[in-house]
């Protein structure tokens, strides 16, 4: 791999891989909307829009392999989540499939299946039930990248992110929490296994608490080595335990199911 791909690298989430991810290619090709500040000596900076179809086109040019974080990350109105991740993932397969199907890794949510319940417990066949627009988004997401394999090849690990920080902050968090090294793990390992697929893969650590099953996807050789329990304490004793009946405790995409749809704004 000589060019590596992140999109939306100015956010979050994109911060942390822009550091974790630099061992993979001698150039990073970093995009979003936002400022990305000063490149390093191994980066290329590149603002773009998703919605912007020859934007897109240019940008994953060149690229030998794409991690596409880029888009709205969290609930919004419809027109805001149709431009970044309808179009925007519209615009990218097609980029990809013009410009030799550089395998993806398409960050999805666990906001696809927010509305199963805590006691359920999914694998990659379990039915979406997005939990708002926002996952909604997602869903489409996982289909594109499902029919640009059926139709055309083009290979896509779909991960189902669950709360990709340093440490989790709520209990639920406790089941979805996805230490930042996993991830990696797992991104290295989708661009080397000698046959990708197009595999639904749970984005969690090792946990205690699981709801989530990836035996599945057993064939990629991964294997999450984090496990939340050793934040567990600290949690108990500084983080409140929500109600039985909140739906934090309720469904698996926590507080998103409570939100109601964003309105547009009004001319």
């Amino acid at each position: 791999m000589q060019r590596l791909l992140i999109t939306g690298a100015a956010g979050f989430l994109g911060n942390m891989m822009r550091q974790r991810l630099a061992h993979l290619a001698p150039i990073l090709r970093l995009s979003d909307v936002a400022d990305l500040g000063a490149a390093a000596a191994n980066e290329e900076l590149v603002q773009c829009n998703l919605d912007d179809a020859a934007a897109v086109d240019d940008l994953v040019a060149g690229c030998d392999a794409i991690v596409h974080l880029g888009g709205r990350s969290i609930e919004d109105k419809w027109s805001v989540i149709r431009q970044s991740n309808i179009e925007g993932v519209v615009n990218l397969y097609e980029a990809a499939r013009k410009h030799g199907m550089p395998r993806i890794i398409f960050a999805s949510s666990n906001h696809a299946i927010g509305y199963h319940k805590q006691t359920e417990r999914l694998d990659a066949s379990a039915t979406t039930r997005p939990d708002g627009l926002y996952g909604v988004s997602k869903v489409f997401g996982e289909s594109m990248a499902s029919m640009y394999y059926d139709k055309f090849g083009q290979q896509t690990a779909i991960v189902r992110i669950g709360s990709c920080l340093d440490a989790p902050v709520t209990h639920r968090m406790l089941a979805t929490w996805f230490s930042p090294d996993d991830f990696v793990s797992l991104i290295e390992r989708a661009f080397t296994v000698p046959h990708l697929g197009c595999p639904i893969i749970y984005g969690a650590s090792d946990n205690s608490t699981s709801w989530w099953d990836n035996s599945q996807t057993a064939y990629l050789g991964w294997q999450p080595k984090d496990n939340s329990d050793k934040f567990r304490d600290h949690l108990m004793k500084t983080v409140p335990q929500p109600a039985p009946d909140a739906p934090d405790v309720i469904y698996q995409g926590g507080v998103f199911t409570a939100d109601g749809i964003h309105p547009e704004d009004e001319d």
